[in-house]
Parts: structure tokens; sequence; C-alpha cells
């Protein structure tokens, strides 16, 4: 895949104005601040792609990015405190609706950040993708941000703190170092070669 090739595609802002969809989809989940757009960037080999703010709760939308045969969408960012009932509310609304919308939505990426626990919302949010049957991985951002003895007592921790951690699959992600980046575009890859080879059967 070129992934340098993913160009921004549409931003909607109520699950209403969604249109259906017409290609295989992989989301992108995570507290605000926790590094989505950083990652999808980074992935896409792009600087902009995906805009990068400082301000927790800046990606208010869901935004679509288009990378042929495959859409990568880009979910709001939950559990920012400082917006109104409202908006929180429409937010998780967003982000509830097409999760369990009638989409061909191959895998979930849940960002969590290395350095701490698991979020209420992040467990909640991992209770509800298992529930639902949806397959998802965890992508652990700002790995740098650990040396390696913070790192292996922060992965012992987490198979206390998240059910079912190991069997789930995790990988470390560093924007600094890179570390991740490969994986998780292979993983992109071969979603793409599984649905090629779904059509051949087909």
């Amino acid at each position: 895949m070129q992934f340098q090739n993913a160009t921004f595609a549409a931003s909607y802002g109520t699950f209403s104005q969604i249109p259906k969809e017409s290609h295989m989809e992989v989301a992108f989940a995570g507290r605000s601040n926790v590094g989505k757009s950083t990652l999808i960037n980074k992935i896409f080999q792009k600087k902009s792609l995906a805009r990068v703010s400082s301000v927790p709760g800046k990606t208010a939308t869901i935004n679509f990015y288009r990378l042929d045969p495959l859409t990568v969408v880009d979910l709001p960012g939950y559990g920012y405190a400082k917006v109104a009932k409202s908006e929180k509310e429409r937010w998780s609304g967003l982000i509830s609706n097409y999760l369990v919308s009638d989409r061909d939505l191959r895998l979930i990426f849940l960002l969590i950040d290395i350095r701490h626990a698991p979020s209420k919302l992040d467990l909640q949010m991992i209770d509800f993708l298992v529930e639902s049957e949806l397959p998802f991985l965890i992508v652990l951002t700002k790995a740098d941000k650990l040396n390696k003895t913070e790192r292996t007592a922060r992965m012992q921790a987490f198979e206390t703190e998240i059910p079912y951690f190991s069997q789930i699959h995790v990988i470390p992600f560093s924007a600094v170092t890179r570390e991740g980046v490969t994986e998780i575009q292979t993983i992109l890859e071969e979603i793409v070669s599984d649905s090629e080879d779904e059509d051949e059967r087909k």
C-alpha cells in the first residue's frame, strides 16, 4: 500500500450526516489528547493529514480519510471535561451510533496512553467492544515517555487494570521513535489483502 497517498475525504458533526459506507473501514478511537491525529499522520506519512492540536477535545467530528480500497475513520476523542454536557452527549452519540451501525468495519484501534491506568471511559469502551463482538486491538501511545523499567511496570499493571488484557493484541507506539508504525501498516495491508481474497472467492 502507498500509505502516503491517503487523502482527507469528509468530516461530519452528526451521525445522520454520514452516508452509507461503500468501502471497508478501520476506525481509531480513544480519549481526548491521546494522540490519534499524530498516529494517523505517522501511519500515512504526512505531517498534516489529520489536524494535530495541543487542545484536548479538538476533534469534535468524525473524520474520514481514503486510501483505496480502505476508509480510515477518526472518531471524536472522548472524556474531555471542559465542554458542555450537550457537546459531550453529541460526541458520545457520534461514537456509539457509528460503532453500532451496519458498516463494513474491519478493525478498531483503541488508543490508550501507556503512562497511565485506563480511564473509566476507556474501560467502558473496551467492555462495549467486547460485548458487541467488534474486532479491536489496543495501541499504547507515547511509549517513548517511559524508560524500560517504567514500561515493564505499566505493562504488568495493565494486566490487572484492563479486562482480557492478555487476550488483546497490544501495540506500543511512539511518534518520536516510530515504534509500532510498521506493525500497524502491516495490519492494514493484511486487512486489504484478506478483503481481496474474499472478493476472488465470490
